[in-house]
Parts: structure tokens; C-alpha cells; sequence
């Protein structure tokens, strides 16, 4: 009995204790982060510099880049969004963060993105890491490559512009968006994996692969989630809580197609994965084929039913477009390279936002020093395109849709120009993204099917993660009969 009632007596002191210690600890923690830090002299909001907790609940909900572009306005182009964490509203900051020497490395947050316990080209946090994967494929995506195969880009195309002007006739809205999915998926698959997926030819509302898309997409919720353990299971907890039927099916679908494409390989070939199996596992080898269907499908379909809906809210723009392929191709001057077709592929990269938050990278051994304020190793440091491409110094009116701005760009202009990223991690698929965006819109401008047609979706909006989510899932326009 006494030995019972001496543990309860320890018990309820060391209870007390604790109830007395814990809130004493994270006191002088917050007042350690706010005064005596590193980054104490850097603006931003209190709560911001005592914990990143509300950093990573307004990415979950999905507003964190127009929180933070608010944030700027308020304490300037250096800000303080998480105790160790800073963003920058400011072009010079992307020559040191992700050109000079390579770029900063990426932080740990990225390997959120692996695949099935394995790191990707993108998800790999440096350069070595990434090397050799990058090197066996990069070759694919030069321009010369992506020029030489332009006839299977083109068809894929082609069946894209057929599918909007077949739903068009039946005087329904059209979801380009859905139809821009099985084109991209298409496109990538036909010229990368020398075997197209079908995506664009499906006669369904949603894409088969879109919910593996979607999938993918919702890991940007969790980006600023603690990493680690905990981190990683309450992701995992949400991953296993939201998937449905139709999203365990996408994946079936994907890993088959995967599977099959590494199975049936032929060595030599040129293919993505043949390159890969030269350097890498077969099972390496499938996963990077599935981050490929992914990321090459959700950025490029998102710009691409963003351009046709702007063209489709700015006829004006639309019959100017037209108006310079006409001219071009009377005078036999190619009309993939006209300046006016260049603005508006640029102008709709510039506000689709597809990818509306921060890149960050992490400052390496030494620190970084900018612009009055020392950085030390281990701080986050990152920049977002939607930063950078809503500049009002830079892009005048910045939230209006005008191509012309890009026929004689400022240098301003193109430093902050971000939508693929810079330096030695930028988009590894950009060539080949940019040439699916520029055919896109140039067959929407040869084919006229936009005349005459309207919006539907008046306002496109989305939820801020890594990769936006376009609420509902549809853009929509209606094609005049």
C-alpha cells in the first residue's frame, strides 16, 4: 500500500511537473526564435518565426503562395515564413539560390515526391544523386530530339483538337482540361516510351490515369508537413483514408502500363526506358516511367487548358493569333516560331500557376549572405513563380493576359520568367513541354474551332499545392455550332 501510494504521490508531482515545464519550454523556445535566432532580423509575421505549424496548415488548405504574396506587400521581398524557413519576392535572389555553382541543394520536403520508396530525377535531393539517372535520359529532351520527332507530337495534337471540336458539336461544354490530360499523357508516352497511352481517344468525362494524377497532386498538401516519421504517417494515414475505387484502379492502370513498357523493352531503342535499364534496376527503371506520368501530364495539361481558356476569354487575342499563322504560312515562314504565338504560350505559362508554390532549397556549408542578411547553413530558402510572375515593376498590369509583352521582353522579364524553374534542376522536360504547349496553341489557332466560343468556367480556380489542383477538376468552354 505504501509503495502504491508513493507512485501515485511521484506520479501526480512529476504530472504537475510536466504541465509547469512544458509550456515554460516552448515559451523560451519562442522567444529564442524571436530574438536571439539567426534569422530573428528577418521580416515577417510572429507566428511565423515561432513555429512553421502555420506554414504547413495554409498549405494543407491550399492558399500558402496567396498567403504569402499578402505577407510581402506587408514586410518586403525577404520574408520569414517558418522559424527556419525564408522566401524571397526578389529576381536577384534566383542567380545564387538555383544557378551559381549548380544551385543550392533541395530540402528534405522533396522526398515526399519519391515513388514507392524510391527517389525520382526529381525527387533526389543532389546533384550525384541525380546524375546518373538525368544524364541516361537527357538526351531526349534537346530540342533537336523533340524537333525530329515532331510528327508523333503532332498527332497526338491532332487528336486533341478533334476531341474538343467533336464534344464542342454536341453543344455541351467542353472540360478542356480532361481533353488537355490524354493529350499530355499522350504526347509524353508516344515520344518518350515509343508506345502512346490512349488518353486522349478515351470517350469518358475523366481520364483514366487522372485519378493517379490527382494522387500525386495531393502529396503538395502535405510539403510543409513536418518531415520525419510523424510526417510521414499522417501522410500515409491520409493516403490510405482518401483513396477510392477509382483512384486504386488509375493505379492498377499505370502500373501495368509501366510494368509492361520495362517487361517489353528493347535495348537500344532510344526509348525512356531502355536508357534507364542501361544505367538502373528494371524497378528503378518503372518508377521513373510512372513519376513521368505524372509530372508530365498534370504541369502541361493545367498550361494547356489555361491558354485555350484565355484565348477563348480574349477573342481579340484568339483572332490576332490566327491572324499571324495565316500570314506566316502564306509567306512559307514557319508558323511555330511566330513571336505573337511565343506571348501567348509565355503569357500562359506566366499566370496558369501550375505550380503556384515555392521551389525551396537549402543554404550549404558556409552560409549565404544577401542583400544585409546572413543566412545560415540549413536554412530554407525558395522562391515561387507566381511571386516573381505577378511583379507589377516587371509585368505591368500584371494580372491581365497580354502576349504582346513577350514580343521585345525586358531582361527583367526573363530573369523572372520562373514557370520551368532555372539552374541545373530546372524542369528536365521543358523542351519537350514547351513544344506540346506551342503545337497545342498553334493548332488551336489553325484549326479556328475557338471562334465564337465562350467561357463557361468564368474564373479558374485551384487549390495552392506543389502541383495546383483546379477546383472541380474542369475548365470549361462552349465552342460556337
Amino acid at each position: 500500500m505504501a509503495i502504491a501510494t508513493t507512485v501515485l504521490t511521484f506520479l501526480h508531482f512529476w504530472t504537475e511537473g510536466l504541465f509547469i515545464l512544458l509550456p515554460a519550454v516552448i515559451i523560451l523556445r519562442c522567444i529564442y526564435r524571436l530574438y536571439f535566432h539567426p534569422l530573428s532580423r528577418v521580416p515577417g509575421p510572429k507566428i511565423a518565426a515561432c513555429t512553421s505549424l502555420w506554414l504547413a496548415y495554409h498549405t494543407y488548405i491550399g492558399n500558402e503562395s496567396s498567403v504569402i504574396f499578402d505577407l510581402h506587400k506587408k514586410y518586403g521581398p525577404i520574408l520569414r515564413v517558418a522559424p527556419n524557413d525564408v522566401d524571397f519576392d526578389d529576381g536577384d535572389a534566383v542567380e545564387p539560390i538555383y544557378v551559381a555553382q549548380g544551385g543550392f541543394p533541395k530540402t528534405p520536403q522533396y522526398s515526399k515526391f519519391d515513388i514507392d520508396g524510391h527517389t525520382t530525377i526529381f525527387s533526389t535531393l543532389t546533384l550525384p544523386e541525380r546524375a546518373q539517372r538525368a544524364k541516361a535520359v537527357s538526351p531526349l529532351f534537346s530540342t533537336a530530339s523533340i524537333r525530329n520527332a515532331s510528327g508523333t507530337l503532332e498527332k497526338v495534337i491532332d487528336d486533341f483538337v478533334d476531341r474538343v471540336r467533336t464534344e464542342g458539336r454536341t453543344g455541351k461544354s467542353v472540360n478542356v482540361l480532361n481533353a488537355a490530360r490524354g493529350m499530355a499523357i499522350d504526347a509524353i508516352s508516344a515520344y518518350l516510351f515509343q508506345q502512346r497511352y490512349g488518353g486522349v481517344t478515351e470517350q469518358t468525362s475523366t481520364m483514366s490515369a487522372s485519378p493517379f494524377v490527382d494522387a500525386y497532386v495531393g502529396v503538395g498538401a502535405f510539403f510543409n508537413l513536418v518531415p520525419g516519421r510523424i510526417g510521414d504517417l499522417v501522410q500515409s494515414m491520409a493516403d490510405y483514408w482518401c483513396a477510392d475505387a477509382k483512384t486504386n484502379s488509375a493505379f492498377a492502370l499505370i502500373n501495368g502500363f509501366t510494368q509492361q513498357l520495362v517487361d517489353t523493352s528493347v535495348p537500344k531503342s532510344g526509348s525512356y526506358q531502355s536508357r534507364l535499364l542501361e544505367q538502373v534496376s528494371p524497378e528503378q527503371s518503372q518508377i521513373e516511367l510512372k513519376d513521368v506520368c505524372f509530372a508530365g501530364t498534370d504541369s502541361t495539361s493545367t498550361n494547356t487548358a489555361s491558354i485555350v481558356w484565355f484565348l477563348t476569354k480574349h477573342p481579340e487575342i484568339y483572332d490576332h493569333l490566327c491572324e499571324e499563322v495565316q500570314q506566316r504560312t502564306a509567306q512559307n515562314e514557319d508558323p511555330s516560331t511566330g513571336p505573337y504565338l511565343r506571348g501567348v504560350v509565355r503569357e500562359g505559362l506566366r499566370l496558369s500557376w501550375a505550380n503556384p508554390t515555392r521551389l525551396p532549397r537549402q543554404v550549404p556549408k558556409g552560409g549565404w549572405q544577401f542583400k544585409g542578411h546572413f543566412f545560415p547553413e540549413g536554412t530554407s530558402v525558395g522562391i515561387a513563380a507566381t511571386q516573381l510572375h505577378q511583379d507589377e515593376a516587371v509585368f505591368p498590369d500584371c494580372q491581365a493576359f497580354k502576349p504582346e509583352r513577350w514580343v521585345n521582353p525586358t531582361e527583367a522579364m526573363l530573369t523572372h520568367f520562373f514557370a520551368f524553374g532555372k539552374g541545373t534542376r530546372t524542369c528536365i522536360a521543358k523542351n519537350l513541354a514547351m513544344a506540346e504547349l506551342t503545337l497545342a496553341t498553334l493548332k488551336m489557332a489553325q484549326s479556328g474551332i475557338l471562334r465564337g466560343a465562350e467561357v463557361v468556367t468564368e474564373r479558374i480556380e485551384m487549390t495552392e499545392w506543389f502541383n495546383s489542383r483546379i477546383k472541380g477538376e474542369e475548365i470549361l468552354i462552349r465552342l460556337k455550332n
